[in-house]
């Protein structure tokens, strides 16, 4: 028999991962450590816990978010696939996390995991989860993305063979920038409107994907942090960040429920890096590592020859 929702234990579960996240990171950093945020729900009942890293030796800037908030309708953006939810009442949990490094050659990291239950007047409430990961490289390393998506794919593997290649290609056709015709990054796991296994086995994936955020990131931190580069590189990042921000703005429902929902615009754009630029009209030089991102990096592509 499938276990009913348990939204307290879903909420237990996303504070110790927001605490274990936070540690393994201030470790690394060396330098810095999070400062931690409490606020409250204006649009509604709840709050979060939001954490932000900021000028630390190896992370520029980065957040570990908590959220549990709670309200009498469903905004616009989380029910524009589902309009039979509209006018249900809402709980929403869940984790974000965005890390912008210091060094051009460590990617910036993303990662979240959420779960959503909507209840209407006596009937069965509806309830998912959704989440991801993904990587956004700035230089092209193909050992880094190649080790991401055998952590993606290892997140995934006691699932089912499909689940990987799913949520990979979900990934893919999300953090696409249409406007640019280029992918974010270099994807990795994107799933919504999970409950298809029901709650028991929905949250164990969600936790398999929690879990597998610090393992698949850190080794390519501890690997380029020491990188030597220079204005080139640095100039060349914020550029690129250019484009996250644009994604981050147009696209990303997270952004746009919690704006729509009301939630605190502060932990909501804590996502956007501290220094971006843009460029009117440029273009990489030909054959250069920059040339070599756009080329061959910057589109859908099998990682891992599956």
């Amino acid at each position: 028999m499938m276990g009913a929702p348990d939204l307290e234990q879903v909420e237990r579960y996303l504070l110790l991962l927001q605490d274990n996240i936070c540690s393994a990171l201030e470790q690394e950093d060396g330098d810095a450590r999070f400062v931690e945020d409490v606020w409250s729900y204006e649009g509604g009942k709840g709050g979060g816990r939001s954490r932000v890293l900021s000028v630390g030796g190896v992370i520029e800037q980065g957040g570990v978010n908590f959220s549990h908030v709670s309200g009498s309708s469903l905004p616009a953006s989380a029910t524009a696939h589902r309009p039979e939810l509209v006018g249900r009442g809402f709980h929403a949990v869940g984790l974000s996390l965005v890390i912008h490094p210091r060094n051009p050659y460590v990617p910036t990291s993303h990662a979240n995991v959420r779960f959503f239950i909507a209840e209407k007047g006596g009937g069965p409430p509806v309830w998912w989860f959704g989440g991801g990961m993904d990587l956004t490289p700035y230089y092209p390393m193909e050992e880094d993305v190649i080790a991401w998506h055998e952590a993606s794919r290892a997140a995934c593997k006691p699932f089912g063979a499909d689940v990987y290649p799913r949520f990979k290609k979900w990934c893919d056709d999300y953090f696409f920038l249409k406007h640019r015709n280029e992918t974010r990054g270099v994807g990795g796991l994107f799933f919504d409107d999970l409950n298809e296994w029901g709650f028991d086995r929905c949250f164990a994936f969600l936790r398999s994907v929690g879990d597998q955020y610090i393992p698949a990131y850190l080794p390519i931190v501890q690997r380029r942090k020491d990188t030597p580069y220079g204005d080139r590189e640095q100039n060349f990042q914020r550029y690129r960040r250019g484009r996250y921000v644009e994604f981050n703005l147009v696209y990303d429902r997270g952004t746009l429920f919690g704006l729509q929902s009301g939630g605190r615009t502060e932990s909501i754009l804590m996502s956007l890096p501290p220094v971006a630029h843009w460029r009117y009209n440029w273009k990489p030089e030909e054959g250069s590592a920059e040339d070599d991102l756009y080329k061959n990096f910057l589109k859908p592509r099998d990682w891992l020859k599956s």
